[in-house]
């Protein structure tokens, strides 16, 4: 058989395997970012995924949504509200405790244990993007596990009102349970996603979330009987289930304590600051 070169020494050949250049959209890095998002908020609540993936988390929508309907059932014979909007989150916090201890290291820590990383990073989606992205996902489905049941309560409550104003006004209460539930969401996934993003085991990061909220109470609830009225108002800055309540109660629940609820709002705004920049920060050093 002939050289391919003519018989002249070792050659080689060219093969034509249609190899072809993409010509479509190119969407960019914030299209990326609104995917990994969508994909991170459906993975919450196990949708996509295999059976076992969506037990955990409409088990806890479902109790959170059988309270609702619950006291909704009773609001509707009694004829007057048995539990306030704002009352529901704080009666739901160890739900949303568990909740978010699971979820934030479902998103972030499976993440780390498989090594995805380095492909999530190259262009067009940077570090702090994937980071910022996780943490919306983990707020917006913890924010939707109480949104979710306020509004069943709303729905049944305002079918049991006689006239338009009390309607408004019924629904000037669902908006400020809305807000309690956005800054319960918020504060307590800035936790659990940082805490996530520091353990590659999902397990271990869910330990250690609940850990904080576990191991800060009782250093809470020492501080609260202080004899000094400083340190037995600032001890519920110390817990971050506490701090809701108190931020909660100041901007919610009348007569408000205009002393110690700005420092309550500097407090809890500095603890997810805090634990955002951690975040962007851990993730500028991981995988590289």
């Amino acid at each position: 058989m002939a050289e391919p070169n003519g018989g002249q020494g070792p050659g080689g050949v060219i093969h034509d395997i249609g190899y072809q250049r993409y010509e479509g959209a190119r969407l960019g890095r914030w299209y990326a970012v609104r995917s990994l998002y969508t994909h991170a908020l459906r993975t919450a609540f196990g949708l996509g995924r295999s059976g076992k993936a969506k037990v955990f988390p409409w088990l806890v929508v479902g109790i959170v949504t059988l309270v609702a309907a619950v006291v909704t059932a009773v609001r509707s014979q009694l004829g007057e509200p048995v539990m306030a909007y704002t009352d529901l989150p704080e009666a739901m916090v160890v739900l949303v405790i568990i909740f978010c201890a699971v979820v934030g290291p479902e998103l972030v820590s499976r993440d780390l244990r498989s090594g995805v990383l380095p492909l999530y990073f190259s262009r067009p989606l940077h570090r702090g993007d994937y980071a910022m992205a996780k943490l919306a996902a983990t707020i917006t489905a913890t924010f939707l596990l109480l949104a979710g049941p306020m509004l069943l309560m709303f729905v049944g409550g305002a079918f049991t009102l006689d006239s338009l104003s009390d309607v408004w006004k019924e629904f000037g209460d669902f908006g400020q349970g809305l807000a309690y539930a956005a800054l319960m969401a918020i504060v307590f996934s800035s936790i659990a996603v940082l805490v996530a993003s520091l353990a590659s085991r999902r397990a271990i990061a869910a330990a250690v979330v609940v850990a904080v909220f576990l191991v800060t109470a009782p250093v809470a609830a020492v501080l609260s009987f202080s004899s000094n009225e400083t340190v037995n108002r600032l001890a519920g800055i110390v817990n971050p289930a506490s701090l809701v309540g108190l931020l909660g109660h100041w901007l919610f629940d009348p007569p408000r304590d205009n002393t110690w609820g700005p420092v309550y709002a500097a407090v809890a705004a500095g603890l997810v600051a805090l634990c955002a920049g951690l975040l962007l920060l851990r993730y500028r050093k991981v995988a590289q």
